[in-house]
């Protein structure tokens, strides 16, 4: 007892503190992770942290990568594609060498599942990434891009900044949203200081990793952007992209003309898609190991690079050059040709890298050749080629990598010219419209396609997967035996006790569905097997089903019950459609709330 003026009071475990109730909530990690949960603030400045973590990251990976170029190459820094000419076509050899020492990596990693990237992370697994994916993924991209393979480090940089914010938030326990979008902090981030581009780092976080523009998720991935290219600046890095100043400016009716820049820019981007699915299946034929690709891709690659060295690396030193240099006709539809194949040859053979880049460099050249192009048509320039290069870049690059908004604002960080940023944006907007209308993926998600996992967007969708037949069936359902007559069933099952009944054989083998109401039927013989009245005896579903392709069997077989069966056809529950719909609109509203941050404070 407790005294208290004079009173004495029960000493109620009610009244002391959380923190002596339970030792756990005493915990650093505990406090920590209430810390950030308590309001916006905490987790804006956590983010900011994150990005300052992700700048010095990204700027070890180009260091390293660009170290190995310089090793094997002797070229200078983002020089590689730039060469002239192979002076010393033995130096080519490294590719191979390269394939090989990228083969070996896949065969020590062959036991484990494909790395989870950080849209696959985002989209289906609520942006948990394994530590071990991100090393694997990073090692396997310096590996490709230092040795000369035509693809670039940004896949690299976004997997190492988004997989770090991953580790961490999963270590302090974050909710699922909040891991989302610092990991879309953390990639963004590291983007920004690759390009020492905070807006374009930030639009980045946005459109390919998160999927969506929401107030929870703004101020952090703004934040660490910023502070991730600072730490670059400050550092001493350049823009990736640094292009001549713009001093025409674009007049309304050049806007036709760049929207027909940005349609054919998606018409190429997609046609380089599609034929490198197709080369990948090509290369999957012969049922070669997987070890033994990368070797024969590099092998591949030596004559190209012979033609034309800018089919080197992911095209860095290449765009700028042809830029300033502004070179003929016919030797950009050879750059083109040669580094479009380059880039499907590296990724279809097991490179692994990104197209950021690369798809940036093939819009610089194909913007000129379309410049040429219309100029013959008209008979008059209608663009410059510095001013096509510019549009085609971002334009090629939308329909690649699917964020028009992160292209556009990485022209005006280049330029700082508004002006040609407004055919930008149109040029980009139409090469998005038409890519979705036309194939309605871009190059990260129609991967992921290929390997099974439909998605088109990094929008959080793995909760519906989460939501299985398993979790939602009632597992003590009606049951029948399909021997039964008429009259059984009906003394079993009483009008009104249920709508459905379900038939089981022996060893709860499910025959099907037989409706309360039609057993009941007035004239229906009560010596006859009631099994002839069953309906949907080959249609059940799978306890593994997610939400979303329970409720399209719903609407496919017409019916408000289906069973849920395993593999020996058994019966295990039953699932309704009534259910299964309230549960999707209750899961997709609170989805919505933690999307827009709301109910923060409750849920702390």
């Amino acid at each position: 007892m407790a005294k208290t003026f004079g009173i004495s009071l029960p000493r109620a475990r009610t009244l002391l503190p959380p923190s002596a109730q339970n030792p756990y909530l005493r915990h650093p990690v505990y406090k920590t992770r209430a810390w950030l949960r308590s309001s916006d603030f905490t987790l804006i400045l956590f983010a900011t942290l994150l990005g300052v973590a992700a700048g010095f990251g990204t700027l070890a990976i180009g260091e390293i990568g660009h170290f190995v170029q310089h090793l094997l190459y002797g070229v200078g820094y983002n020089r590689l594609s730039a060469l002239a000419s192979i002076r010393h076509p033995a130096k080519l050899l490294w590719l191979p060498v390269g394939g090989a020492l990228l083969g070996l990596i896949y065969w020590l990693a062959r036991r484990r599942t494909a790395p989870i990237d950080v849209v696959e992370a985002n989209a289906l697994h609520g942006g948990r990434i394994p530590a071990s994916d991100s090393a694997w993924v990073v090692l396997q991209t310096i590996v490709s891009n230092g040795f000369g393979a035509s693809v670039g480090l940004e896949a690299a940089y976004a997997q190492a900044g988004g997989g770090l914010a991953s580790q961490v938030a999963q270590w302090l326990r974050l909710r699922r949203n909040d891991v989302r979008n610092l990991v879309g902090a953390g990639a963004g981030a590291a983007i920004a200081a690759a390009f020492v581009a905070p807006l374009t780092g930030a639009f980045y976080a946005f459109e390919v990793v998160i999927g969506a523009y929401t107030p929870a998720a703004i101020a952090p991935v703004a934040a660490a952007s910023l502070a991730a290219a600072l730490v670059a600046r400050g550092l001493g890095e350049t823009p990736y992209l640094t292009i001549v100043d713009i001093e025409a400016s674009v007049r309304w009716v050049d806007y036709i003309a760049f929207v027909g820049l940005g349609l054919v820019c998606s018409v190429a981007a997609i046609a380089m898609m599609r034929i490198q699915t197709e080369a990948e299946k090509l290369v999957a034929r012969p049922k070669l190991p997987q070890f033994t690709r990368p070797m024969i891709g590099g092998l591949l690659l030596v004559p190209l690079v012979l033609v034309s060295p800018q089919a080197l690396s992911s095209g860095h030193g290449a765009l700028r050059l042809d830029l300033v240099l502004q070179p003929a006709l016919s030797f950009l539809l050879l750059v083109f040709a040669v580094k479009a194949l380059a880039s499907i040859v590296s990724i279809s053979f097991g490179f692994r890298g990104g197209l950021f880049f690369a798809s940036l460099f093939l819009g610089s050249v194909l913007g000129p050749v379309y410049a040429h192009g219309l100029a013959l048509l008209l008979g008059y320039p209608v663009m410059s080629d510095i001013e096509a290069a510019v549009v085609g870049m971002a334009a090629f690059a939308t329909a690649i990598v699917g964020a028009p908004m992160t292209l556009s604002l990485l022209v005006l960080e280049a330029t700082e010219n508004f002006s040609i940023t407004g055919g930008v944006l149109a040029a980009s907007i139409c090469a998005s419209a038409f890519t979705r209308a036309n194939f309605g993926f871009s190059f990260s998600t129609w991967r992921l396609h290929i390997r099974g996992a439909a998605i088109r967007s990094p929008r959080d969708i793995g909760w519906s997967r989460a939501l299985t037949a398993r979790r939602m069936m009632r597992r003590d359902p009606t049951m029948v035996a399909e021997s039964a007559t008429v009259q059984q069933f009906r003394a079993k099952v009483p009008l009104g006790a249920t709508s459905r009944v379900l038939l089981v054989g022996p060893d709860r083998e499910y025959r099907g569905v037989v409706e309360t109401a039609r057993a009941y039927a007035p004239g229906l013989d009560e010596d006859s097997p009631v099994a002839a009245l069953s309906v949907l005896a080959q249609d059940a579903i799978p306890p593994t089903m997610g939400i979303s392709e329970v409720l399209n069997e719903f609407e496919r077989l017409g019916s408000e019950n289906l069973a849920v069966v395993d593999d020996a056809n058994r019966i295990l529950g039953v699932i309704t459609e009534s259910y299964v719909q309230r549960r999707y609109i209750e899961e997709t509203e609170k989805a919505q709330s933690l999307l827009f941050g709301e109910g923060r404070q409750a849920s702390s």
